[in-house]
Parts: C-alpha cells; sequence; structure tokens
C-alpha cells in the first residue's frame, strides 16, 4: 500500500511524528504505544480514540484536522478550554445532538477525541428554538447523588461550553473528568487550579477537582425524565396527607 492509498487520518498522524522529528520508536513511547507507531503508519492498525487523545493534549493537534473535517492544524489546550472536542453533523451538515447513555459514558474519556466513536452513538435533530445557535449534547444520569432534581436513568440536555471563564457558580453541570463523566453543581473557588463539585443530595460531600482535569463542561438545561406517573402519585399521596391533617385540625378545632 503506497502512502497515497492509506487513510488521510494516517498520512497525517506520521506529518505530526515527522513535524516533531520523532523516530517511530520514539513516538510510539510518547503516545504510550508499545515498541513503535509502524503498524499505525502502514495502515495495519487504526489510530484509536486514546492516541487521538494523546495528540490532542501532548501536541495541541486537532482532532477535527486529523480526521480532515478542519483546515485548523493546532487548538489551543490551555486549561480554560474545556469546548466539545468533537461535533457531529448530519448529512445536511446541521449538528446533531449526540446521545451518551451510562454505558458510553464510561467510554467518553478516553474516545473524547474519536470522530469514529461518536458515529456509534445515537443522534437526533431537536427542532426547538432552544437548541439551536449552540452544541448540544444529552447525557444519561447515573446514581442518585443530585436526587431529588435528577434521578438515575433521567437524560439531561446540556450546551457545550467553550471555557471555564462561562461557567457559572451553582449551575448544573456535566463535567467530563480524564476517567469519568458526572453531573453536578460547579462552583469555582479562590485557588482557580480547581473548581469544587456539588451535589444536590446532601448526603454527598462537594470535592475539588484540578481545572486540569476537565475535559469539556456542558451547561444543563433541561432533561427528559420517564418517572412522571410515580412523582405524580407521590404528589398526590402528599396533598391527601396533607388535608387529612387538615380535617383533623379541623375537627379538633370543633370539639373544642
Amino acid at each position: 500500500m503506497g502512502i497515497n492509498d492509506l487513510p488521510s487520518e494516517i498520512r497525517r498522524f506520521k506529518e505530526v511524528r515527522e513535524d516533531h522529528d520523532f523516530t517511530q520508536a520514539e513516538f510510539a513511547e510518547q503516545l504510550g504505544i508499545k515498541n513503535s507507531t509502524a503498524d499505525i503508519e502502514r495502515g495495519r492498525t487504526k489510530l484509536s480514540g486514546q492516541v487521538i487523545t494523546e495528540l490532542l493534549r501532548l501536541f495541541h493537534i486537532n482532532p477535527l484536522w486529523i480526521y480532515g473535517y478542519s483546515k485548523q492544524k493546532y487548538l489551543n489546550t490551555d486549561k480554560s478550554d474545556v469546548s466539545p472536542k468533537v461535533v457531529v453533523v448530519d448529512q445536511q451538515d446541521q449538528e446533531n445532538m449526540v446521545l451518551v447513555n451510562q454505558k458510553a459514558a464510561a467510554g467518553y474519556p478516553n474516545n473524547i477525541a474519536d470522530v469514529e466513536w461518536y458515529q456509534k452513538l445515537p443522534a437526533f435533530d431537536l427542532p426547538l428554538p432552544q437548541y439551536r445557535n449552540a452544541t448540544y449534547r444529552g447525557f444519561q444520569v447515573e446514581g442518585d447523588s443530585m436526587l431529588p432534581n435528577f434521578r438515575p436513568e433521567d437524560w439531561v440536555l446540556a450546551k457545550g461550553v467553550e471555557s471555564l471563564d462561562y461557567a457559572s457558580d451553582n449551575k448544573v453541570y456535566v463535567i467530563v473528568m480524564q476517567d469519568a463523566v458526572v453531573v453536578k453543581k460547579l462552583q469555582k473557588l479562590p485557588d482557580t487550579s480547581k473548581v469544587l463539585l456539588i451535589s444536590i443530595n446532601k448526603e454527598y460531600a462537594p470535592y475539588e477537582v484540578p481545572v486540569n482535569d476537565i475535559q469539556e463542561i456542558w451547561q444543563v438545561n433541561s432533561k427528559l425524565t420517564f418517572n412522571l406517573e410515580e412523582n405524580s402519585s407521590n404528589n398526590l399521596l402528599k396533598e391527601l396527607q396533607q388535608s387529612m391533617e387538615d380535617l383533623k385540625a379541623q375537627m379538633t378545632q370543633f370539639k373544642a
């Protein structure tokens, strides 16, 4: 297979290595690949999401440039850049909202820059004005740390945030860390190298995370829930209990 027969992402991968004057063995060591990058450069091994992430982290290489979706080779990866690393579009070049369920969320941090990985996830267009002029993504809630506002299995729909500077205290965000995806309230600290993540459920204590560990931030502005009947029943039960208490109070007052 000649160099021109290789996929464009392989040719760009080799270009990055040559830009930095690395041998194949040296480049492999930088990227955490065993032995050599020779198999990748011959097209025998596909570029993994982890390798793409390392290219971004170490050399500021734009994942969209690697895959031919952008002419911008380098990205600004300073600590305030928490913007979406990949944007998914439909056949008409309109942005789609990708849905990341609980299972996919486990692999999201390591595949954050892998265009092919996103293409395996469900995506749709929500034709409402609230979801225009920005990048939105859906994440499924796991665990009970955000009760009662967000229940396990709920979906939150969230807007991509370009920079930590645009994040506001006490709003709810999806925070994509290096090794996890969490839904939390965010609070900035005097020490700008850290932020405080806060659960709504008071049983969970707030905790600090280094800003450098944050890859993306998504501001939650709506949710999808499938517990309406259960919630309605609970509300009805509370109303009935209150009515009974009121009736008891009236009876007591009448007897007096």
